[in-house]
Order: structure tokens, then sequence, then C-alpha cells
């Protein structure tokens, strides 16, 4: 059956059976995305997430579903709740693992997501290839202007908004109206299996951001395509899919 979307139209690149998150509902999607990256150390025990309505920015949900999901998560001992100013919600100070059983869909998924990254890297090497020739100050601007927000983040949540904002940029410098309405499908669907990363990891993946800027600012068309590729490519191995698969490893799987 084809995945489609908003308006009931086959996406060209993501047909498939119906993708197992697509059963789950969104407070359980919240939960599993949080509860995930507890269990993979991608958020630590004690570290502070963001207020409800960063999260819900960053996850592509309403604040209604993310007050929801900290509510049932704290429940579940995977976060905490602090009252007062200094107070909000956090990775319990010894959070319970493996105790959503809704991860178990992100896991069933994880063919899925490698057929999106792909996907995702055969649009963005042929955007940044004509972008390098196209892009000219002000598109150089904006990409400067969301470089700064990554470097400026406090959180995942507030760098993941600005890290979007990058790539739809020189989507969108290329010039190909039609190709772009594509890519923003595709996207969409990859950004629902993002967890909460480590700002260690971000920032170091802000630094590819700034090199790609860099070639595209040179014109150089071949150097930005390898740079936008490589940057991709990575996502099979720093994605939840590929931290999971060298675990299996890890323990003898």
């Amino acid at each position: 059956m084809a995945i489609h979307d908003d308006i009931g139209v086959p996406s060209p690149l993501t047909s498939s059976a119906l993708a197992a998150i697509r059963r789950t509902s969104a407070v359980d999607t919240v939960r599993a995305r949080i509860s995930l990256a507890v269990d993979l150390g991608l958020l630590v025990p004690g570290e502070r997430l963001p207020n409800v309505q960063a999260a819900a920015a960053a996850l592509g949900v309403g604040e209604i579903t993310v007050r929801r999901a900290f509510t049932a998560l704290e429940r579940e001992g995977v976060v905490e709740r602090r009252p007062g100013r200094s107070g909000g919600t956090f990775v319990a100070a010894q959070p319970r693992r493996h105790t959503v059983a809704e991860v178990a869909s992100y896991q069933q998924d994880s063919e899925r997501v490698h057929r999106l990254i792909d996907e995702r890297i055969v649009l963005e090497v042929g955007f940044a290839f004509l972008a390098a020739d196209r892009l000219g100050q002000e598109g150089l601007d904006g990409l400067d202007r969301c470089i700064e927000e990554m470097d400026e983040a406090e959180s995942w949540a507030e760098f993941h908004a600005a890290d979007k904002r990058f790539h739809v940029g020189i989507a969108h410098e290329a010039g190909l109206p039609s190709t772009l309405v594509m890519y923003e499908r595709v996207a969409k669907e990859l950004y629902l299996y993002f967890l909460p990363y480590p700002m260690s990891y971000l920032c170091s993946s802000n630094e590819e951001h700034k090199r790609i800027r860099a070639a595209l600012a040179m014109h150089d068309g071949a150097l930005a395509a390898r740079l936008v590729k490589e940057h991709i490519t990575e996502l099979h191995r720093t994605m939840y899919v590929g931290f999971a698969h060298s675990a299996d490893q890890d323990n003898g799987s």
C-alpha cells in the first residue's frame, strides 16, 4: 500500500507498506523518541529537556501532545518533573530503560529509515550541485543565519529547527519547485524518526554545514555535492538505526 501525503497523493519516493509509526499515536511517538534516546545514551540522566513549546516544534507535534507524553514518561520512570523557576522536565537520575513498548515501531521501520536517507542523498546532492551556480548573496546570508543559530543553540530542539531551514534553503536555491515538493515530502517523513541528540554531536554536524556553505560560496558544485553526500550518508551510522546496529554488534548479535 502506498504512503499518502496529507491530501491523499501517493509519494513517488516513499511508497511502501504502511510505516509502523503511522499506526502509533502522536503521544506515543513522543514517548518512544524520548525513551529510545535515553535507551541509546543520547539523553543522559539529569539532562534537562527543552520546554514544551520548543519540544513540540522540534518533534512536529502539538504542545498538548508533548505535555501528555512527558506526564506518561514521568509515570514510567523515564523522566522527572521539578517545580519552580529552575525546574522543568529532566531525564530521571536512574531512568527506567526499555519500558516504552512503542519503541518497537521505530525498530520495525529500520529498513524504511535507511531508504529515506538514500532518497534524501539523491535529492540533496543534486540540489547542492545546482545551487552552487545559482546561489546569490541573499541565499548565502540565509545559510549564515541558520549556521549562527545552530552555533548558539542551547538544546537539540533549537538546533533542529535551524538545521531544517539550512537544508531547505539549499534545496530552494536549486530552482526546481516541483522537485522541492518531492524533497520536502521525503524530509518530512525522515524527520519523524529523528531523536534528541547530544549538543557535542550537533556542534560537530554544524562544522560540516560551514564547509558546505564555503563550497557553495566558491561556486564549486562538485565539492558542495560531495560534502552534502558525506554529511547525509553519515545518518546511516548516526541516526538511531546506526546506534542500534552498533549495539547489536557489541552484544554479539
